[in-house]
């Protein structure tokens, strides 16, 4: 998706920040990434929320 989020990952939790640095803050880029990043750990781990 030609965007370059922050990742951290220390043992079961992942974080990751979203912010575009062209519009100085979130854009529909970000959301799109973030809902497709959703939906693939939702679909590692069902039972969870």
């Amino acid at each position: 998706m030609d965007h370059h989020p922050e990742w951290f990952n220390v043992y079961n939790k992942v974080q990751v920040t979203l912010s575009s640095h062209d519009v100085n803050g979130l854009s529909a880029r970000d959301v799109k990434l973030a809902s497709f990043m959703d939906t693939v750990a939702k679909s590692q781990n069902p039972t969870k929320d």
